[in-house]
């Protein structure tokens, strides 16, 4: 314990007055076998030196718990036991010797039933500051059955969605409006109708796409859905927009909720810069109202994306699909964003299915059972077109919203077109995968073949076909699996 204080030297006792090592008031607790109703969380930790690493999870455990600096006798009065956060393994991180993976358990009655804001306060709230920590990240949580069963869950999920708009077998289209800031509300409708007519299921407001001078949302909303019901006239399919409806207040956000739904609007959007709570409302909102709820991670890198210090996007992922949101985007592989494949894999995994096992390769620290709650559709978007699809459909599966913005509004024919060509592509490769084709290898070829009879497919293969954004990532898992022979 790097402390500097004399009482260090006298503290012999667990109830002695002054300063003791963590692991020694408790938090460090290497016999310990987690029950079947523990949190249990995958710490990164990386101690400062002189700082032993047990030392280091047993402070984390015990800072995110009961501790605090120094022995306190009203410890004494409560069943402090059962309070502590336990540290019950450390392992090193693989190439990495200054940083360990640290396994902590926390009793379930240390968390209010149904909240969000409560666990991330608890588990995240005070600890990553803590000067005994050159860094530290929240890799990924365990949430058993006994606390998943105390929230709502996803306002509809992914089976109730598909239900609700008609739409079977094939990966949803969308497209975020460009430019994203500045058009009138009229012209903003306009590039909704087109994008629509051509194909596409959704087109979107962006993060920052709210209430403007340039476009108030009243109007930008009316414009929308005029163009999504005219669109939907004349295809005979159900159509949406992701009607923005972040504002200051939970007031202004409820008055713009009610005014979509109000208008038809089959869905409406939130931005992850609403807090825990703002969200957790409009799941209820958007159940009680039967309108999906897509949720923007915008902000979300600036705590999830750095490898040593944070919080992993897979456990936002669990908050997101706990507190009760239908959409999230959860990366690409292919596309402009963050995203090692391991580790979207697991993303989408984890959002989607009812049991996931543990799986170092893709990030996953443990077990996790969702005792049938519904799942989340994860959102590709970001630098996605359609010479992608085999890709797309090979890493995201066909449970998810594949999002061409610039792929869709920056055709060479129009927007209409550029909605054609992706809706092409993606059934072509539907067909083709249908067909038991191997249409990841095959891909460029299915989609050569679907082009010689679709011109808008043409033109978008001959303008991205070479288009790549091949970057390293920062977030990578650190276990990869190697060959058998």
């Amino acid at each position: 314990m790097p402390i500097k204080n004399g009482t260090q030297q006298r503290a012999h006792s667990r109830w002695a007055s002054g300063v003791i090592p963590y692991r020694e008031m408790g938090y460090w607790r290497p016999d310990y076998e987690p029950k079947e109703s523990d949190i249990l969380c995958a710490f990164r930790v990386t101690p400062q030196e002189g700082v032993e690493p047990e030392e280091a999870a047993a402070a984390v455990a015990g800072e995110s718990s009961t501790a605090t600096w120094t022995v306190v006798w009203t410890d004494r009065l409560t069943s402090y036991e059962d309070y502590q956060g336990k540290a019950y393994r450390v392992e090193p991180v693989p190439g990495t010797p200054d940083q360990y993976i640290a396994y902590i358990a926390y009793d379930l009655d240390l968390f209010e039933e149904g909240s969000i804001a409560n666990l991330a306060s608890s588990i995240i709230g005070n600890v990553f500051g803590f000067k005994a920590l050159k860094a530290l990240r929240l890799e990924d949580m365990r949430i058993p059955p006994q606390y998943v069963k105390t929230f709502q869950g996803p306002a509809h999920g992914i089976v109730a969605e598909r239900e609700l708009l008609n739409k079977y077998g094939r990966p949803l289209l969308g497209a975020t409006v460009k430019p994203k800031l500045g058009l009138s509300a009229r012209n903003y409708g306009r590039v909704v109708y087109e994008g629509l007519r051509g194909g596409l299921d959704f087109l979107k407001d962006d993060e920052n796409t709210n209430s403007q001078p340039f476009m108030r949302w009243r109007d930008r909303f009316l414009f929308c859905m005029e163009a999504v019901n005219k669109a939907m006239a004349e295809t005979g399919e159900i159509k949406g927009h992701y009607m923005n409806v972040t504002a200051a207040s939970m007031e202004e956000i409820y008055e713009r909720a009610e005014f979509a739904k109000e208008l038809g609007s089959v869905i409406v959007m939130i931005d992850l810069t609403i807090g825990f709570s703002a969200m957790q409302s409009m799941a209820r909102w958007a159940r009680k109202n039967g309108v999906l709820l897509h949720l923007h991670r915008a902000g979300h890198s600036t705590f999830t994306r750095q490898k040593n210090h944070g919080v992993s996007f897979r456990v936002l992922a669990k908050w997101c699909r706990l507190l009760g949101v239908d959409h999230i985007h959860a990366g690409t592989v292919v596309g402009k964003l963050e995203g090692d494949p391991r580790n979207v894999s697991g993303y989408y995994d984890t959002l989607r299915l009812n049991h996931i096992k543990a799986d170092l390769s893709r990030g996953l620290y443990f077990d996790q059972e969702w005792a049938s709650m519904p799942g989340v559709m994860p959102v590709a978007s970001g630098g996605i077109h359609a010479a992608q699809t085999h890709q797309l459909l090979h890493y995201l599966g066909e449970d998810a919203v594949l999002q061409f913005g610039g792929g869709t509004i920056g055709h060479s024919m129009g927007i209409a077109a550029g909605a054609t060509a992706n809706r092409v592509a993606i059934e072509a490769m539907i067909q083709a995968r249908n067909e038991g084709r191997d249409f990841l290898n095959e891909g460029p070829e299915i989609l050569e073949q679907a082009a010689r009879w679709c011109r808008p497919l043409r033109e978008a293969l001959d303008l991205w076909r070479d288009v790549t954004f091949d970057y390293a990532s920062t977030d990578t898992p650190d276990v990869v699996v190697t060959p058998t022979f």
